[in-house]
């Protein structure tokens, strides 16, 4: 299991938010590229990074910034945030990002994923967020109608490999993952799921293991010494 450290941007600085409440933001680092060098030092193999601000406008106000993080590290990137065009996919991934996540337009504009992955293949990835077991868009603002297992189905049908699935519930608690949400989205698609949402010690990085995801995303017990990198990534091998 790949562990991928979380770089949430908005305004430039590194934050955390809970449950994607915007109003409740915390500043953890005002230098980004410096966060990245860090998780790559501790062991971190693959760094997630989320355009807050993107995920909120659908633009890329932090698009050289997240240009400077992919070439301060050795480790590939994937990043979220208000991607919603061809255009958007190709200055990231031209600009040194290894994957892009795909949000929003999941649910959206299921043809702009499409196209995505017949160019991309596994360079592409959904990001299904979830509230109460139905997907939620546009930065955690709208939950829809559709459950998230529901539109994972229709992503693996479109052929994407990878899907990032986040239990807002969970989000930011450091009160551990929804162990039985991401159980049952691994049986459901047979695609590489990576669980984001509530990671805050060794114990829970083993139990995620144990469900068959591909990864796990960790960001504020990170911030807030919770739990240790390299301790992380050694219980996930």
């Amino acid at each position: 299991m790949t562990i991928y450290p979380a770089i949430d941007i908005i305004d430039g600085a590194c934050v955390r938010l809970v449950q994607g409440d915007y109003s409740q933001k915390t500043k953890f680092a005002d230098n980004p590229c410096e966060v990245a060098s860090r998780w790559q030092r501790l062991g971190g193999e693959f760094i997630h990074i989320v355009d807050l601000d993107g995920a909120k406008s659908g633009g890329t106000p932090n698009l050289e910034l997240i240009k400077k993080i992919a070439a301060a590290v050795d480790v590939p990137i994937e990043v979220g945030g208000g991607i919603r065009s061809m255009e958007v996919v190709e200055k990231y991934l031209s600009g040194g990002v290894w994957r892009v996540i795909i949000g929003t337009s999941a649910l959206k504009d299921p043809e702009f994923v499409k196209e995505a992955v017949a160019k991309y293949g596994d360079r592409i990835a959904v990001g299904i967020d979830a509230k109460d077991g139905m997907a939620a868009v546009c930065g955690w603002e709208e939950v829809s109608e559709t459950s998230a297992v529901d539109l994972a189905k229709r992503m693996a049908e479109i052929g994407v490999k990878y899907i990032i699935y986040t239990d807002i519930a969970t989000d930011g608690m450091l009160k551990g993952p929804n162990i039985a949400a991401m159980t049952e989205m691994v049986k459901a698609v047979p695609v590489n799921i990576i669980a984001s949402g509530g990671v805050s010690s060794v114990d829970d990085v083993k139990a995620l293991k144990e469900t068959g995801v591909e990864g796990a995303i960790i960001g504020k017990a990170l911030y807030t010494d919770r739990i240790n990198l390299a301790d992380a990534v050694a219980a996930a091998r």
